[in-house]
């Protein structure tokens, strides 16, 4: 029968379901769908920290959200229009989520008295669907007995029911690719490839997924089609790409950029475990990785490859960054090239390990022991992570320095469509090696200075005539001659020449540009990291409702670059969204004296374009003696 289809401009789908249900799988295959029809879009995986969390339970439950659009859009969503969920659990976890009128999809099988008990519920939520007290009431929604027509579709293939069952992900990913139109080509390509070798499971999965798709088409209880067409983007190739995946590239593309190996010392640790595992299938770009005993091992041994004269990483997270605090110190005082990549998690301690937060800045700037500054750089979105390598590359390799890199959970996870960039287009970066021939017969001083960075000389050990002291102890650098030094004026001298090292990075940075296309804003709302987005969509949303605020968003947190102190005095009032207890504020209230207004939301989960967009307009009413009506506005596009 025909159906009727509905164009739309954006959809924001969750799938959720016990951690073994594959939600992640799903949500995976429908983004890439996405990408592949051409939708502007970003995602939020999101996952318990347990390896197998007890089954049925709210704690097991995994879930991951795609927002897809035809237009440029900046977040994962603030709430779901449709709710795919599997059993009790992930209806329950995520129904305090759900704005009216959502449509909820369930999969009617596993609503069974043991795991509503497991979830909490007194009685079945799904009979009582037409009463008028019913908690679901108030939603759209269609029981699907997913599981029991996968396990039906599939018994050709001789699988045990159990085995059988686990293809139902694949039936909900066809019905929700019916309900929207998107390509399958992909689907099954990848499904082909990934059972290859378990050609049962290969044909259950792509027959499930088949029948999802052809129930859909063919039943009454979805008798509506929607259509959300591609996005106009600018010219170039795109491929949909993750934060993880886009940084591991991007210390690729520094490596071939500077003409030097990169190597990788690093031990896993949620969620920056991925950068090891892509970086280890790229032997062919000269890069070696390292899955040291531990975290002390791995940064050590990126330590050793820059004094050997390759690019030295380690990845990890906030308690690891903890660890490596004596040798980033010893990076510090030896003036060799490093990129700390830390990819933020809620913490202290063990923490949320697979939530965001973004609560290790005042770390980077301060965990160390002694006056041991270190530049710090924060990407913004998932294909930022790319930008943002390539920066530290520099930045470490030019100045002779540590520099931590900034990310978090959120970016390391989500995904959205990445334009390729061309390699003759990135910056090339010159490691400007001492040799016996730059020397020009002059005598090596391991600690002078380049007059401009004030970088110390990187002379490859074993070159006959470069052989230098090397260490944690402080050297003499009023001579250059690099020998240990305990005097005290040498001392003062040499913390003072570190800093002013960092400081001059400053001088490299090109000016901030500040989003404030009327001028006449009063109000500025300034972020850093992967906060971008869901202020970048509060800031369209009130402008919107006829209202001026601008936007400026921060790459550079160490040094500052070196027009923002000016830019923050053309404003009344500076609004800081952070996901931590204010420690940027905290840092531009000490630096500039400027009293930021803070919004702080600790929560492992990105902030809400719906609430910020409330208190910029709070904010921009309180600033400007007026009232600023949000509700006139049509559905922000965040």
């Amino acid at each position: 029968m025909a159906k009727e289809v509905r164009q739309l401009d954006r959809v924001i789908i969750r799938f959720a379901g016990d951690s073994g249900d594959g939600m992640q799988l799903t949500g995976d295959r429908f983004t890439q769908e996405s990408a592949a029809f051409g939708n502007d879009l970003v995602t939020l995986p999101n996952f318990p920290a347990e390896i197998r969390a007890p089954q049925g339970t709210i704690p097991g439950v995994s879930s991951f959200q795609v927002h897809f659009a035809d237009h440029d859009i900046l977040t994962a969503g603030d709430a779901p229009d449709v709710l795919v969920a599997m059993n009790p659990a992930a209806l329950k976890a995520n129904l305090g989520d759900l704005p009216k009128g959502c449509t909820i999809i369930v999969d009617t099988h596993d609503f069974t008295k043991r795991n509503l008990d497991k979830a909490g519920y007194d009685a079945n939520p799904l009979d009582t669907l037409d009463d008028a007290g019913s908690q679901l009431a108030e939603f759209n929604v269609q029981p699907v007995d997913l599981t029991g027509m996968t396990v039906a579709s599939v018994a050709e293939y001789g699988l045990s029911r159990k085995d059988a069952a686990r293809a139902k992900n694949m039936f909900a990913l066809g019905l929700l690719s019916w309900m929207y139109g998107r390509p399958t080509d992909t689907t099954v390509e990848f499904l082909s490839k990934k059972f290859a070798k378990a050609p049962a499971i290969r044909d259950a999965n792509i027959t499930a997924f088949k029948t999802g798709w052809n129930y859909g088409e063919t039943t009454e209880a979805f008798a509506v089609q929607y259509e959300v067409k591609p996005a106009t983007m600018p010219a170039g190739t795109y491929r949909n790409i993750t934060g993880n995946l886009a940084l591991s590239y991007g210390l690729i593309a520094a490596g071939v950029r500077s003409g030097l190996p990169v190597f990788l010392g690093s031990y896993p640790i949620t969620p920056a475990s991925d950068i090891l595992h892509e970086l280890s299938k790229h032997k062919s770009f000269g890069v070696t990785t390292l899955q040291a005993e531990d975290e002390i091992a791995g940064v050590g041994a990126a330590i050793g490859a820059s004094f050997a004269g390759h690019l030295g990483v380690t990845t990890t997270s906030g308690p690891g960054v903890a660890l490596k605090g004596e040798a980033i110190g010893l990076a510090v005082m030896t003036e060799l090239p490093l990129i700390v990549v830390n990819v933020q998690r809620g913490g202290p301690s063990t923490g949320l390990p697979t939530k965001t937060e973004q609560s290790d800045l005042l770390q980077a700037m301060f965990g160390r022991n002694g006056e041991a500054p270190v530049p710090i750089i924060a990407p913004s979105s998932p294909g930022d992570c790319f930008t943002a390598a390539v920066e530290a590359a520099r930045i470490a390799i030019t100045y002779r320095t540590p520099v931590m890199l900034l990310s978090d959970g959120y970016l390391a996870n989500g995904s959205e469509p990445w334009a390729i960039p061309t390699v003759d287009d990135l910056p090339l970066i010159n490691p400007n090696f001492t040799t016996t021939e730059t020397l020009n017969g002059d005598t090596f001083e391991p600690y002078s200075r380049d007059p401009d960075t004030l970088a110390r000389p990187w002379a490859i050990p074993g070159t006959p005539g470069l052989e230098h002291r090397i260490g944690g102890l402080e050297k003499d650098g009023t001579t250059g001659s690099g020998n240990i030094s305990y005097d005290p004026a040498n001392h003062d001298h040499m913390v003072r020449t570190r800093q002013a090292k960092i400081d001059a990075i400053a001088n490299s940075l090109p000016p901030l540009e500040v989003d404030d296309p009327s001028g006449q804003a009063k109000v500025l709302a300034l972020g850093w990291g992967s906060t971008y987005g869901p202020i970048g969509a509060g800031v369209r949303r009130v402008r919107k409702a006829g209202h001026h605020v601008a936007h400026l968003h921060l790459r550079h947190l160490n040094p500052f670059p070196n027009d923002l102190g000016d830019i923050l005095t053309r404003y009344d009032k500076v609004l800081v969204p952070e996901m931590n207890l204010g420690q940027l504020s905290l840092l531009l209230r000490a630096k500039y004296l400027v009293d930021i207004v803070g919004y702080n939301q600790v929560r492992g989960l990105p902030l809400k374009a719906a609430d910020l967009a409330q208190a910029i307009s709070d904010l921009v009413a309180q600033t400007n003696n007026t009232t600023v009506d949000l509700t006139a506005t049509p559905k922000e596009e965040n």
